[in-house]
């Protein structure tokens, strides 16, 4: 059985994507094969390691990227459990390394995964799992966010900074972020305490003192959050610029996320209580996807995560 994918194109410098027909993934022990409803894009993953390099190093050809979605489970692989079964609605994060979501399906770990809650649509729900688990990642576990802290959040109207923004909020934080003044109204109603323009404003020059940076910007403005801390200051960064880095402060700060259908569960059911609401930037059909990584088929100057859409509605 053959389905629609879109790739990386291997025959030029440019990244870039090309459509073609692959056979379908066959789900092995504790995989679920997804049938995709929508699948988040980031544009930058064209030009990632893993998109070009397997893991143990060689060259990668024709990766499919798109590593969160949406979807129904439409076969289970043996081992998998009693959690999931055909016919029902998830949503997750597929490790890095494997054929992405943006296909008509993909495989992925059970463990990647986590019931989608029905207050979602399939674009609402591809919105959520990179940018929540980043968030949740960073500033829970690397950093340990505490309550009453005061923590500045760096590109908050990116698909990971809205999400960083509300789970900092839910914590019992303090929080300034740093974005374009036209999000201003939107990061205030998810629970900044103040929008930095970072065009016009030195972030320096208005946070003092603050217990954790969480950078998603990287560059400069990495190097000038070091300067804010208070006595017990934590900083970390998922900037990709900073994965190559020989400064050491900036090696330690610096991590990847990883998928966790366990977090994810506890995420979404922030999403259920209404505590978090999802920020869908655009929802472009399937055969635009090209163009969307290009950034040529979207809103410019957007808020939050744009989404493909493989179902009319989802």
């Amino acid at each position: 059985m053959l389905q629609k994918t879109w790739h990386c194109d291997d025959s030029r410098p440019i990244p870039g994507l090309i459509q073609e027909h692959a056979i379908v993934p066959i789900p092995g022990p504790g995989e679920l094969l997804i049938q995709i409803h929508a699948a988040g894009i980031t544009p930058t993953e064209l030009l990632w390691y893993p998109s070009t390099h397997t893991q143990s190093g060689e060259n990668r050809r024709n990766a499919i990227p798109g590593h969160e979605f949406s979807g129904v489970v439409v076969a289970v692989g043996s081992d998998a459990g009693p959690d999931f079964s055909v016919g029902q609605a998830v949503f997750g994060m597929n490790d890095w390394f494997a054929s992405g979501a943006t296909a008509e399906f993909c495989c992925t770990r059970m463990s990647s995964v986590a019931p989608k809650l029905a207050r979602l649509t399939h674009a609402a729900a591809a919105t959520v799992p990179i940018g929540a688990l980043t968030a949740w990642q960073g500033l829970f576990d690397r950093v340990q966010l505490q309550p009453g802290e005061r923590v500045l959040i760096h590109g908050g109207s990116g698909a990971i900074g809205v999400l960083a923004i509300q789970l900092a909020v839910w914590r019992g934080a303090q929080v300034w972020t740093t974005a374009s003044a036209r999000h201003q109204d939107l990061l205030i109603r998810l629970g900044a305490q103040r929008v930095i323009d970072y065009r016009t404003e030195r972030f320096e020059d208005i946070v003092k003192e603050v217990d954790v940076v969480f950078d998603g910007v990287g560059g400069a403005t990495l190097q000038r959050s070091w300067n804010v801390f208070g006595t017990a200051g934590r900083l970390v960064t998922v900037a990709t610029s900073s994965e190559a880095t020989e400064d050491e402060r900036t090696k330690q700060a610096f991590f990847i996320v990883e998928p966790s259908g366990t977090q994810l569960c506890e995420i979404a059911s922030l999403f259920d209580s209404g505590i978090l609401q999802p920020v869908v930037n655009a929802v472009v059909p399937f055969d635009q996807a090209a163009l969307a990584y290009l950034n040529q088929s979207m809103p410019k100057h957007g808020c939050g995560k744009t989404v493909i859409s493989l179902i009319h509605g989802g």
